[in-house]
């Protein structure tokens, strides 16, 4: 039973700036990738960020420069920092986690997404 919570979605201002969090818990004994998706609407779904166990990032080039990927492996967390944020930022944002188990089994956990919107 593993659990990702998100929290820090809402509305902000073009050239505002947001911090998602997107906390994992349960039987984990270790996360490998961690990724951020956005849907907005009338688009498919889109990988906007990674990170690696071991930090390493990549980022969707529509939000290169403005987002950064970050993690606190004590804390099973993944935060992504939105900034110079732009309407067609817009979007239900939801956090991915590959997460292997006390037992060495691979799992990926999906959290119940966040919505971001942006006014102009």
């Amino acid at each position: 039973q593993v659990q990702l919570v998100e929290s820090g979605g809402g509305l902000a201002q073009a050239g505002g700036s947001l911090r998602l969090s997107c906390a994992a818990s349960g039987s984990i004994f270790s996360i490998n990738m961690m990724r951020w998706y956005r849907q907005a609407p009338g688009k498919q779904r889109e990988l906007v960020a990674a990170i690696t166990s071991g930090g390493s990032t990549n980022y969707a080039d529509s939000v290169k420069g403005r987002f950064t990927i970050s993690r606190d492996n004590a804390k099973n967390t993944v935060y992504l920092h939105l900034n110079s944020l732009k309407p067609e930022d817009t979007a239900v944002y939801r956090c991915n986690a590959e997460v292997i188990d006390p037992k060495g089994r691979s799992t990926d956990y999906w959290g119940q997404g966040t919505l971001v919107t942006v006014s102009s």
